[in-house]
């Protein structure tokens, strides 16, 4: 690693630097990976971390667990990665909860408001699976109403004007929570979150204190993938995975919230992350502290291993830099839809301004369903994947461990698969 990125420091590294980071990552060659915002692979620091903790907890495992988790301050590796996940987040150590997934994030915060009979959570059509399931099971649990909005007519030609008078317009007196995603997983379309956040803040000053909408965002495709720091989006709950775009280890995730956000949680699982719960229930008192991040933290044995290695991740990202990251995302992805739009039979569902953009592409090819054509690059040995929606879309995601001439060879064999769909349709 050292060898790597510090010999190719530099804007002016270019095609060098890349290639060095390329090298951290272990991924057979035999494929060209265009999938890895589904799930990443570690990188060769994070890897070496994952060994060297599981080795510590294969040979004491005891000690290694008791001082990781709930030694002092120096020995505790929590305390290291709500350092690294602060300074990544822009934020203070204790507005952070560590959480396994983006599915369980969004369930102990949708589950975790104090949300009543007459209340509404306002969500756009366009959320993932997992995040309508939350909002449906946890005001399907309190008696609360849910509603879904388009948020914007055609993903491929957002207007700021457009969002902001559509979710102004989707806003009413009973609305108590607005869930939306940073980036959308079926168009690839990123959202202006702060614009948002600044307008709810404006319908919030004619409201009283507890009326006040929350904001909710999914953050999974946005989070390592763009440079904004999550503390200047304005979002009152942050959620997302760490094993996809930022290269944590997997089963890692993050929920950020300011500071003064915590107490509209209840927690919802028991937790290891802290003793002043501890001590209430030895005392056989209830707690009388407000609501922490580290109460809302998942207890329990987790793969500690796995979790502790967050740290060498965020140092990664950290070590190229964000904005780089996100430049050469853009960068890369940017090429492969102008590559795409020159395909007759292809249709970009992801708009090409890199400020409504991130790191995925997303298209349909003319008489193909998703399907085939993900099947059809595989055959090329391109690894591309279908979105998990009722109307679903074909998508090719090039991260920092792809190359220029990658990009190029995957739009190639897309060319192939939609020309060689259009000749049988004519022969047929």
């Amino acid at each position: 690693m050292k060898g790597g990125l510090q010999a190719a420091r530099g804007p002016e590294s270019g095609e060098a630097f890349w290639t060095s980071v390329r090298e951290q990552f272990p991924l057979t060659r035999d494929y060209l990976h265009f999938a890895q915002f589904f799930m990443v692979s570690h990188p060769r620091p994070v890897t070496a971390a994952i060994e060297r903790h599981r080795q510590a907890l294969d040979a004491n495992p005891f000690l290694t667990v008791e001082h990781g988790m709930f030694g002092s301050p120096e020995e505790s590796h929590v305390e290291r990665i709500f350092a690294a996940a602060a300074g990544y987040l822009g934020s203070a150590k204790d507005e952070v909860a560590l959480i396994p997934n983006t599915t369980t994030g969004l369930a102990l915060v949708y589950h975790g408001l104090q949300l009543a009979p007459g209340d509404e959570v306002l969500t756009t059509a366009d959320e993932h699976f997992v995040h309508h399931e939350a909002i449906r099971l946890a005001t399907a649990r309190v008696g609360a109403s849910w509603r879904k909005f388009r948020i914007v007519a055609d993903s491929r030609r957002p207007s700021l004007r457009e969002i902001l008078a559509r979710v102004r317009a989707a806003i009413r007196p009973e609305t108590r929570v607005l869930g939306l995603s940073w980036v959308y997983s079926n168009s690839g379309l990123r959202l202006p979150l702060r614009a948002i956040s600044e307008l709810v803040a404006a319908v919030n000053r004619d409201r009283p204190a507890d009326r006040a909408i929350i904001t909710v965002a999914d953050a999974t495709h946005g989070f390592g993938a763009l440079e904004d720091r999550a503390a200047d989006l304005g979002c009152d709950f942050f959620v997302s995975s760490t094993h996809k775009w930022l290269f944590a280890p997997r089963g890692t995730g993050i929920l950020y919230a300011p500071t003064d956000r915590w107490h509209q949680l209840q927690p919802v699982i028991p937790t290891y992350y802290t003793w002043d719960l501890w001590e209430s229930w030895a005392a056989g008192a209830p707690p009388t502290l407000a609501t922490r991040p580290t109460h809302v933290s998942p207890g329990g044995f987790l793969a500690y291993e796995h979790q502790w290695a967050m740290v060498e991740a965020f140092e990664f990202h950290q070590r190229i830099g964000r904005e780089r990251v996100a430049a050469r995302i853009h960068e890369l992805n940017g090429h492969l839809m102008d590559r795409l739009s020159g395909i007759r039979q292809v249709r970009l569902h992801t708009p090409r301004d890199p400020e409504w953009s991130a790191g995925m592409v997303s298209f349909d090819v003319a008489g193909m369903t998703a399907a085939e054509v993900v099947e059809g690059l595989l055959q090329r040995r391109v690894i591309a994947s279908s979105s998990p929606y009722a109307e679903s879309r074909a998508r090719l995601s090039a991260g920092i461990m792809n190359t220029m001439d990658e990009v190029d060879a995957a739009a190639d064999a897309l060319r192939e698969v939609a020309s060689a769909r259009r000749r049988v349709g004519s022969v047929r």
